[in-house]
């Protein structure tokens, strides 16, 4: 998308990187709430309007959790009802944004392991209450890592996770789990 003003920000564009990586370059209002400078998006594929879904679970799974702006696309954009043009929300305190593809992407296209997000977990209790919550796909855990119903990967770990792995053993004991469970460290 070429460097313009949006209806969610008045200086946005988007690029592709030398290393083929997508950018989306956005002024924020300098009135409003700040966001941080970096952003992870997450863009669900081409008609599939799963954004707001996705943003109202994750929302109602983590802490410290909200939903910011929506965008949804407008009726003569040719998009199903519901699909998110540009969205943002909190999980945890941390800033993420979200938004369903208006475009025809490659065969195949899905959210895949090759990025997963991080939730360290502070006690068994935590790492037992999402993983129940995001995980989703059984075939796809092993050593604490799960995908979710949206195929998110996700890296569910003690916070503490240095230390256990300190232990003699602790690898191969790690290598046998699928959610980790720190007695067994």
């Amino acid at each position: 998308m070429d460097l313009d003003s949006y209806d969610w920000s008045a200086r946005y564009g988007w690029l592709q990187d030398r290393f083929g990586v997508n950018w989306q370059l956005m002024l924020t209002d300098p009135a409003g709430e700040p966001r941080p400078f970096v952003i992870p998006q997450f863009m669900f594929p081409y008609r599939s309007a799963r954004a707001h879904e996705a943003l109202q679970y994750w929302t109602s799974v983590f802490p410290d959790a909200r939903q910011g702006t929506v965008v949804g696309y407008q009726p003569d954009q040719g998009q199903p009802d519901g699909t998110i043009l540009f969205s943002d929300f909190q999980l945890a305190g941390q800033w993420f944004s979200a938004m369903d593809s208006g475009a025809q992407l490659p065969e195949g296209f899905d959210f895949n392991e090759a990025v997963s997000l991080t939730v360290q977990c502070a006690d068994q209790a935590e790492i037992d209450h999402f993983w129940q919550a995001l995980s989703a796909v059984p075939e796809a855990e092993q050593c604490g890592w799960c995908k979710d119903r949206f195929g998110v990967s996700w890296q569910v770990v003690p916070a503490a996770m240095e230390e256990l792995m300190a232990r003699p053993g602790a690898y191969q004991k790690m290598l046998a789990m699928k959610k980790l469970v720190i007695a067994d460290f």
